[in-house]
């Protein structure tokens, strides 16, 4: 059986990519900030046993260290860094500050590496070898043509960057990397006007995943398999 490591996943994308991973029969580990509250994840570990919950604050590096503890001995096929934060909505350029832009780039641009390097050890151990890092079209500088959502936008494209080298530095452990643009997906960041839901973008997701490769690793690539420009 496979497993997957996945944060943020008690809601929106990351729950979708529990429900059809699970349904695949893989071992999942879930988790999330406040398991309690998880009403969904919840109902879902309760229908497939092999849902593994797990109470983990991204921020807290001691909650990182204590499951990679846990799972030492635990390869992990595929280690998805999926929570991310979007910060303030309708800031603009007067609005930013500092606490709310160094927390925001906390969570989508420093969390996700420091979670990867407590579990790079299982992910080498494991058969497939794969990293996905949960990004954004709006990372991409050459895309940018409407400006505005500083915080956001320059927390992705720090992302992307430190993946990119990821992908490159890990690729003589075999370890694959994708870094991904799950579309405009109708969730709480992503609204109800959104143009996709959530089972289209998982679905084109694991599509790009049981693709990925050592000659693809460390592409900016959209749920539909079109590539972004950085």
């Amino acid at each position: 059986m496979k497993t997957m490591l996945i944060t943020g996943a008690s809601r929106g994308l990351g729950l979708e990519l529990v429900k059809q991973y699970a349904s695949e029969h893989w071992q999942v580990i879930a988790c999330c900030r406040q398991p309690g509250q998880a009403n969904d994840l919840t109902a879902l570990a309760e229908q497939y046993p092999s849902i593994s919950i797990e109470q983990v604050d991204i921020l807290q590096e001691v909650d990182i260290q204590c499951l990679a503890e846990k799972y030492k001995q635990q390869p992990v096929d595929l280690l998805f860094m999926n929570a991310g934060a979007y910060g303030p909505k309708g800031y603009g350029f007067d609005d930013i500050s500092t606490e709310e832009w160094l927390n925001v780039l906390h969570v989508n641009s420093v969390a996700p590496f420091i979670f990867i390097k407590y579990f790079l050890k299982q992910v080498i151990q494991s058969e497939l070898k794969q990293i996905a890092l949960m990004s954004s079209k709006m990372g991409s500088i050459a895309d940018n043509g409407s400006g505005g959502s500083y915080i956001y936008r320059s927390s992705k494209a720090a992302l992307n960057a430190a993946a990119k080298s990821l992908a490159i530095d890990l690729a003589g452990d075999n370890v694959k990397v994708a870094i991904i643009h799950p579309g405009w997906v109708k969730t709480r960041m992503g609204g109800p006007n959104a143009l996709i839901d959530t089972q289209t973008s998982i679905k084109g997701i694991k599509q790009l995943l049981e693709n990925l490769s050592l000659e693809n690793t460390g592409s900016f690539v959209a749920y539909d398999g079109q590539l972004i420009p950085w």
